[in-house]
């Protein structure tokens, strides 16, 4: 746990990593603190507005009747064990048998189709999933393509031939189970992230990873915990910012967290929900600031006091930081990482200085820096890619059958990330773009995200996503894609008002000289902006029209 100081650099120089020679995630973020008869881990709200709760001791009992369930079905340490489940307490519940038996957990967005799971089963010789009713299907269709999947657990009252009931599953099995020893090098679960070429890469990662997520929550978090904290994410539990950004390094401080996965976000009721359950710290992922922002006056209708958001994912701009200021009452603390190696450059108010499209600085008990394709540090102020030095916790064990990608992950002893920054006189790093987003034009290299905040600042401008369009003349050329605030209208006049718009707030190589209006952009399960998504439509128009 980080120790607060007075400054970063004390901060930074004191900390020094704790990792035991044994070390069991199901253990230390339920088990530890099961003892405690009355102490809240889970509030729970369901879609239609339903609450129940969940102490620490319930969850320890369920999930030990759980992980005796699946062993009667002869799941074992080193399966892999798919969780196709949104936010919710089996979706907790089924990663904390998992672990608990030494069975790897895979998480499953609920969003996926047939062909994004079938491929995540297969490269993972899945033996086990457990879905719920909405999602089966999906399961039940694809199954005679997976020959290593032989249980199928349904969270729900449906029953289905050849599928097992997940709630039977736990009231058949003794609350009384042994987990099993592991150490913290041993695999724990695998979080497919796609690449910028080929299939996606399962991202293997060690029971040791919840202990390197730490300090990364505690520092944006302003060293969380803090009495009274209460924890919260709209983020999927399946994408890495939701489950262990959020979830594990609350339950491994024991601090409750708040649970809810509305059909579609709405800001309105974000602030509604907040204030309703007294949410005092939550990772946000930027969509859903920006979305929030739109909502005017929330303070009108809604009493919420928050001690700390956290962000990440894409770059927050001086606009997103000023309204966290203004209506939330925190400084947004923005941080970075990577499914690989997350959670390792970040921000602090409390103790730094916090500088307007900043990334922040390397978090206590990480080494980070800028590198060359070489591995060499970059000097100050120039380009190059964030990496991270090896050996740390929270660094994954390689990308699941395949050593090719992972030896290629590394030069040396840096994990390299694949996204561009440079690094001031302070440290302090400066995201510039994905190696593919970095966009090329008669010689500048462009990063798309100063460009997409000085865009936003614009009062026309709801949300935007600048590339590359190809061009025979400047190798490439800006192009953004923009969503309009309601009632907007798009005509040439608003056209050529945001191009001089940015031109005269950037540079003139950096304006957009296209730009095409959009009801809406193309966006991962997570919130992220799709560009390669942009880049490729692109792409197949320029073909169309050759």
């Amino acid at each position: 746990m980080l120790n607060p100081g007075k400054s970063y650099e004390e901060v930074y120089g004191s900390f020094s990593w704790q990792v035991p020679a044994s070390y069991n995630i199901g253990v230390d973020i339920c088990d530890k603190w099961a003892h405690d008869r009355d102490r809240l881990a889970l509030i729970y709200e369901d879609q239609q507005g339903r609450i129940s709760t969940y102490t620490f001791e319930l969850l320890s009992r369920l999930s030990n009747q759980l992980a005796n369930g699946l062993t009667a079905h002869r799941v074992v340490q080193g399966d892999r064990i798919g969780i196709l489940l949104g936010q919710s307490p089996e979706t907790a519940l089924t990663h904390v048998a998992a672990y608990k038996i030494g069975a790897i957990a895979i998480p499953l967005f609920t969003l996926f189709g047939t062909d994004a799971l079938e491929y995540r089963l297969s490269n993972s010789r899945a033996v086990a999933v457990v879905t719920d009713d909405a999602n089966v299907h999906k399961i039940l269709e694809i199954r005679d393509k997976l020959p290593d999947l032989r249980l199928v657990v349904v969270a729900g009252p449906e029953k289905r031939e050849g599928t097992v009931s997940f709630q039977e599953l736990i009231d058949r099995g003794s609350s009384a189970f042994e987990p099993v020893r592991t150490g913290p090098d041993d695999p724990a679960l695998i979080i497919y992230t796609s690449g910028t070429t080929g299939p996606p890469k399962g991202a293997l990662h060690a029971h040791r990873v919840v202990l390197g997520h730490l300090p990364g929550v505690e520092f944006p978090h302003n060293f969380f915990p803090k009495q009274g904290d209460l924890f919260w994410t709209p983020a999927d539990w399946a994408w890495i910012g939701g489950l262990i950004d959020v979830l594990f390094p609350s339950w491994h401080h024991g601090v409750p967290v708040v649970a809810h996965r509305a059909r579609k976000f709405d800001p309105e009721e974000a602030f509604h929900f907040i204030a309703r359950h007294g949410i005092r710290n939550a990772f946000m992922p930027p969509t859903a600031l920006k979305l929030m922002r739109q909502v005017k006056d929330p303070r009108s209708r809604h009493d919420f006091q928050m001690r700390s958001i956290g962000s990440g994912g894409e770059t927050l701009g001086v606009e997103l930081l000023k309204w966290g200021k203004d209506v939330m009452g925190v400084t947004i603390n923005e941080f970075y990482g990577q499914t690989e190696v997350n959670l390792v450059v970040g921000n602090c108010a409390e103790i730094m200085e916090i500088r307007p499209g900043s990334m922040g600085r390397p978090i206590p008990g990480h080494i980070v820096d800028v590198v060359d394709t070489s591995g060499s540090p970059v000097p100050v102020g120039q380009t190059g890619e964030v990496a991270i030095k090896r050996p740390d916790p929270v660094m994954f064990l390689g990308y699941w059958a395949n050593p090719q990608a992972t030896e290629e992950k590394f030069v040396g002893d840096w994990c390299l990330t694949g996204d561009m920054a440079r690094k001031d006189e302070d440290g302090y790093l400066w995201f510039v773009g994905r190696k593919d987003d970095v966009i090329t034009s008669a010689g500048y290299r462009i990063g798309p995200a100063e460009i997409e905040d000085c865009l936003l600042k614009h009062p026309s401008v709801s949300m935007v996503a600048v590339i590359g369009k190809p061009d025979e003349v400047r190798t490439e050329i800006v192009k953004a894609f923009i969503v309009l605030k309601p009632g907007v209208s798009a005509d040439p006049t608003l056209e050529t008002e945001i191009k001089n718009f940015v031109k005269v707030r950037l540079a003139a190589h950096e304006f957009p000289r296209e730009i095409e209006f959009v009801s809406e952009l193309p966006l991962t399960a997570t919130g992220k902006i799709m560009r390669k998504e942009l880049r490729k439509l692109e792409v197949q128009r320029q073909a169309k029209s050759e």
